[in-house]
């Protein structure tokens, strides 16, 4: 036997590029499809604000943009989807490598049951369908860090399809109510992971990413603006974290997205030619990526060259503030998809799904609309609902009897600023929601002022204790007439 975490590349895998071919492919799945969900959706359609060029503007009156999303998560795992390695951002490179990820002959793959576990609690928090009986495929294609030359996925039975998710848009955007439908969940596999040297003379391969399990979201093309396909994304980002099936950290790769956009001329039914752009590593820059392939289309279309609009993968530079051609895009037969023959179905029972169901927890949704009853204005309940530890902190606080309105406002200016100037989470502090209620109840009382307040906040970030404790150690206790003494 091997064993996996003892396996290392001697020497490190290097291969010289042309220099003609400096591009390679990473991913490319999912494609358009002929339908959206605008039909199916009863909630408000709310034009969205843009926040763009008057040009932007002008363009926009004459054309409608098409925007579907791929988001491929990684899952937070301990092992790989098909072995027993590690998994493990950040190790050294080719550490965390075994014949299976590398895919050396006669290795065997075995589905790691975990990611069957968080493809259903995904689907079903995506409101899809589950299959109670999908399989694996062979995504066959050729890239470096690709060491069989395939990727195992999932093509036309996938774990979850059919779904939605429903999305506020921030005041600031024009505020509203969207639903954007959902195609499909599928599991798969990550490729490894190509280093390229300064001096773009050779690139080397590190594997150790080679087998890591991702789920795949193919969103209906039901977006119309940068705005709407970053706060979709962002929705995304929220509902992994709460599920804790990823940390959906994007600087990390835990949650990248793939943007296909196309225009068409108001009232057209027909889709234009959908274009491709990865390397969206921020929603801020997923918009405005958006934003400048929506005005370059158009442009092409006012110039009488909508025929130089192709299908293709494009790059987005942040530096320069645009978007470069990466490759012309394969087809799905470009892929030749089969079975894969190494691994079995993944058959669900229904009492399976019944369990996995009943143990959702409460999802970013229900919680901006539970807080919506309890009479916070939007801005407030995106902002507490935005973050799952933000949010179960003030839930914690109103379960100890603070009035809701002062919490939410204790929690969104000084807690917030103080967790922002220190660069530390909400778990990080030394305060409890116990202590924050009873300082709300203080201030409320009359017992101490809201400026003693403050003080004692900081104190109780910083160090922890007692809001009685520290009113007694400090005598604060404030007099009739309003003087502390």
């Amino acid at each position: 036997t091997i064993q996996p975490n003892q396996f290392t590349l001697l020497g490190t895998a290097l291969f010289r590029r042309r220099k003609r071919s400096s591009n390679f492919s990473v991913r490319c799945c999912g494609s358009q499809t002929a339908t959206t969900h605008e039909a199916k959706q009863t909630s408000q359609r709310v034009a969205p604000k843009n926040h763009g060029s008057n040009k932007l503007d002008e363009i926009l009156r004459d054309y409608e943009a098409v925007i579907g999303i791929e988001t491929h998560v990684q899952l937070s795992t301990f092992t790989k989807a098909f072995c027993n390695c590690p998994n493990n951002y950040g190790s050294h490179p080719n550490t965390s490598i075994c014949p299976v990820c590398m895919g050396l002959p006669g290795a065997l793959p075995v589905l790691n049951s975990k990611v069957v576990e968080f493809g259903a609690r995904l689907g079903l928090a995506l409101n899809c369908d589950l299959s109670l009986k999908s399989k694996f495929d062979r995504k066959q294609y050729f890239y470096p860090d690709l060491p069989k030359g395939y990727q195992i996925s999932q093509f036309d039975i996938p774990i979850a399809s059919g779904g939605y998710v429903d999305v506020d848009i921030p005041l600031e955007f024009g505020g509203g109510h969207r639903r954007f439908g959902i195609t499909r969940v599928h599991m798969e596999e990550d490729a490894g992971k190509l280093l390229h040297s300064d001096t773009g003379d050779y690139s080397q391969v590190d594997l150790n990413r080679a087998g890591v399990p991702l789920l795949e979201i193919v969103s209906e093309p039901d977006m119309r603006s940068g705005i709407e396909a970053a706060e979709y994304a962002s929705e995304m980002q929220r509902i992994v974290r709460y599920l804790g099936v990823s940390n959906g950290n994007m600087q990390e790769g835990s949650l990248r997205c793939d943007v296909n956009i196309s225009i068409r001329p108001i009232g057209q039914a027909e889709f234009g030619t959908k274009v491709e752009i990865k390397n969206l590593n921020a929603f801020s820059a997923m918009s405005r990526a958006i934003d400048y392939e929506i005005t370059r289309q158009a442009l092409l279309y006012n110039q009488g060259q909508a025929d130089q609009i192709v299908t293709e993968t494009r790059l987005w530079e942040e530096g320069a503030q645009k978007s470069v051609t990466m490759r012309k895009k394969e087809g799905l037969a470009d892929y030749r998809y089969f079975p894969e023959p190494d691994l079995p179905e993944v058959i669900l029972t229904q009492e399976y799904v019944d369990s996995i169901r009943a143990s959702l927890p409460e999802l970013p949704e229900a919680k901006r609309r539970r807080y919506e009853a309890m009479g916070l204005g939007m801005q407030d309940v995106l902002f507490l609902a935005n973050d799952v530890s933000v949010a179960e902190f003030f839930d914690a606080v109103i379960a100890k009897g603070a009035e809701v309105k002062l919490a939410a406002n204790w929690i969104m200016s000084d807690i917030a600023a103080y967790l922002k100037n220190e660069e530390l989470s909400i778990n990080d502090v030394k305060l409890t929601p116990q202590e924050l209620a009873e300082l709300i109840a203080a201030i409320k009382a009359g017992t101490i002022s809201g400026k003693i307040g403050k003080q004692i906040l900081f104190e109780l970030l910083a160090k922890g204790g007692t809001v009685q404790g520290l009113i007694k150690a400090k005598d604060l206790v404030q007099a009739i007439n309003g003087e502390v003494f």
